[in-house]
């Protein structure tokens, strides 16, 4: 079973600033699309971004577009994600997940591995 595990959240106040990161194995993150999803209370789990194997290509949900950044490091199997301008709204759970192949996709259901999740809370 493929691990992934997250690091990086916690408390921040609104304006401020977080850096997620996510490792993984070295087969999984080498072939596999890597991305980050959310999940507030109450709420359904929802895309955040998400970044191809060779990190070439890169999407955003439109909530998060010009403040949060994606981006991996092939030299230690880890994607990151870069939150800048938190908002009280963007408290949540937030999931790495990695789909094997190269097909694209925001749905998390076409994801096979998921990390244990970490907090992310913006006071105002």
């Amino acid at each position: 079973q493929e691990q992934l595990v997250e690091s990086g959240g916690g408390l921040v106040q609104a304006g401020g600033s977080l850096r997620l990161s996510c490792a993984a194995s070295e087969r999984t993150f080498s072939s596999s699309i890597m991305a980050w999803f959310r999940q507030a209370p109450g709420k359904e789990r929802e895309f955040v971004a998400a970044i191809t194997w060779a990190g070439s290509y890169t999407e955003y949900a439109d909530s998060v577009k010009g403040r949060f950044t994606i981006s991996r490091d092939s030299a230690k199997n880890t994607v990151f994600l870069q939150m800048n301008s938190l908002k009280p709204e963007d408290t949540a759970v937030y999931y790495c997940a990695a789909r094997m192949g190269s097909s694209f996709s925001r749905a998390r259901e076409m994801y096979d591995y998921w990390g244990q999740g970490t907090q992310v809370t913006v006071s105002s």
